[in-house]
């Protein structure tokens, strides 16, 4: 798993293959979990993904940056709604990506959370 954060655009890139992203789905399904990515030094890579139990309402994405870790914490309902929506990009058999960006209304996101792009195993854009 590769989590790269954009200083830029402030959001975050995940690239994993199907068993890290179902990992990282059931994780946040359970509310707890340490899943570790590749980093390379001087580069913007984090370290891993924490996942933890929260209040609610929503899910909230973080940057712990004195440890590099992206932080996902929420409650059980909306957690339950984002490891669904990462389960079916580890099972999608096209390409393509999610992104996970906070809007007014959103339905599982908490506002000042991390923008988050998921990018599909088979890489690139849908092929249908």
């Amino acid at each position: 798993m590769e989590l790269v954060s954009d200083p830029v655009y402030g959001e975050v890139d995940l690239t994993a293959s199907a068993e890290e992203l179902t990992r990282l789905a059931s994780a946040v399904a359970d509310g707890e979990g340490l899943l570790n990515s590749t980093s390379s030094p001087g580069s913007n890579a984090l370290a891993g993904i924490e996942v933890r139990e929260a209040p609610g309402p929503g899910v909230r994405i973080r940057l712990d940056a004195p440890r590099q870790i992206l932080v996902i914490s929420g409650d059980p309902v909306a957690r339950a709604i984002l490891a669904d929506n990462l389960h079916g990009m580890a099972i999608a058999e096209d390409g393509g990506h999610l992104h996970i960006d906070y809007f007014p209304e959103h339905p599982y996101l908490a506002e000042g959370s991390l923008p988050l792009v998921v990018n599909s195993p088979h890489g690139g854009m849908p092929t249908r």
